[in-house]
């Protein structure tokens, strides 16, 4: 190994060793403060956000391993929840103490703030003391024997022949930081990796969940392929069947009747304007124009500006996720208006739709009565069903009185709006 990269994991390891002290000691104590203050209430409140704060701190050690060493730690693969789950509270606290994921993450701390603080600075104490014993026989001895008794990890130091031995030990720690460092510090990352990746309950259930979502979009795949062949057997079929029909007899009157041939010549015309009309409408219905050619956020302002609220739009998309994301999205929005048109009662909607950290986060709120219920039929549930083959979420908040405020996440990539083949 050479000598830049044990420099290198020397600096690195101090830099995490006293991150993982701090972070994690500070995180679990405020975390079992916060559990045993649950019976008062008031641990219901300071909980849910707490396990957010160590979801991150997690997230960031995942991100150090993968940029520094390639170690790839899975995601946590934290539970959905069922929708309408507030922000905080005692239903969302029940339900993060259950997730195993959280589960895994508080029992990494103080794994984190022990062994793995070791580990981190086992890289900078082997360099310390490796630079520590080779100064001595350079003259260091004689200040630091000026008080007493001074040791050089095993060896006593008191004169220039016990220094020049300590600098020969000085020397082999220096081969053993220039050899080990690096792996010590990878040490660190496999330990956090071993702790944090799911086992094989979460693994079952995540088969489970995804078994599910696919059940799910064959389901919704179905009924909307029903939906089109009902809409062109009743609309732009009949349509077009009509105006054959009338084609037909046109054909017979062209020569007996020119005068009531041209009348049908006419209807015929009308007709045909009708069906494009409805084909139009149909395909428009399954991808809408404005959806393709100018992505999505451009197709939320539309829906903005076609609903019959005034609804204030909030747009900030650096590029254009894949084209069945931007559809479930698109759609999901749809029923979210048109939800928030029949049932809130409401003068007022915000519409919020942008992208961070991986993750595409759609919020429509309103000012309306509230009371929105995702199993009471209102929609919602076909939307959640529908984001489940993303791998995204829905979580509502309406309590009666209003407001309420829904809220779609779906984990993505984007692409460049100039590169986009969307």
């Amino acid at each position: 190994m050479s000598a830049k990269k044990a420099f290198v994991a020397a600096a690195r390891g101090f830099a995490l060793g006293t991150f993982s002290l701090i972070g994690s000691s500070l995180l679990l104590v405020l975390t079992l403060l916060a559990a045993a203050l649950v019976p008062l209430g008031v641990g219901t409140l300071l909980l849910p956000p707490l396990l957010g704060l160590v979801r991150r701190f997690t997230d960031l050690r995942r991100l150090a391993a993968d940029r520094w060493y390639g170690i790839d730690i899975p995601p946590a693969g934290y539970g959905p929840g069922p929708a309408g789950l507030p922000a905080t509270g005692p239903a969302r606290t029940l339900h993060l103490m259950t997730d195993p994921a959280v589960r895994r993450e508080l029992l990494w701390l103080p794994v984190d703030m022990t062994a793995g603080f070791l580990l981190a600075m086992l890289p900078v104490a082997l360099l310390s003391n490796a630079v520590q014993g080779i100064a001595l026989p350079l003259g260091h001895w004689r200040v630091v024997a000026e008080g007493g008794d001074y040791w050089y990890l095993f060896l006593p130091v008191s004169s220039q022949a016990d220094a020049i031995g300590a600098g020969l030990l000085g020397l082999l720690v220096l081969h053993l930081a220039f050899r080990f460092n690096d792996r010590l510090l990878k040490a660190h990352f496999t330990l956090t990796r071993t702790l944090l990746s799911p086992g094989r309950a979460t693994l079952e259930r995540r088969v489970e969940e995804l078994a599910r979502t696919r059940h799910d979009a064959v389901d919704t795949s179905a009924a909307e392929l029903r939906r089109i062949e009902r809409d062109l057997h009743d609309g732009a079929q009949a349509r077009l069947v009509a105006m054959g029909m009338s084609l037909g007899t046109i054909e017979t009157l062209l020569d007996k009747d020119p005068s009531q041939a041209r009348l049908l010549l006419a209807q015929a015309r009308a007709e045909s304007v009708e069906a494009l009309a409805e084909l139009r409408d149909l395909v428009r219905g399954i991808h809408p124009p404005v959806l393709a050619e100018r992505g999505l956020g451009d197709a939320a302002r539309a829906l903005a500006l076609r609903t019959p609220l005034p609804v204030e739009a909030d747009v900030d998309l650096p590029g254009r996720p894949e084209a069945a994301v931007e559809s479930a999205v698109y759609f999901a929005l749809s029923e979210m208006l048109t939800n928030v048109v029949k049932h809130a009662g409401a003068t007022r909607v915000w519409l919020e739709l942008g992208y961070r950290d991986g993750m595409l986060r759609l919020t429509v709120s309103d000012d309306g009565h509230g009371g929105a219920d995702p199993a009471a039929g209102t929609g919602l549930a076909g939307v959640e069903r529908r984001l489940g083959a993303f791998d995204g979420v829905l979580a509502v908040s309406s309590p009666n009185g209003g407001p309420t405020v829904v809220t779609l996440e779906i984990p993505c990539a984007l692409s460049s709006p100039k590169t986009s083949s969307c």
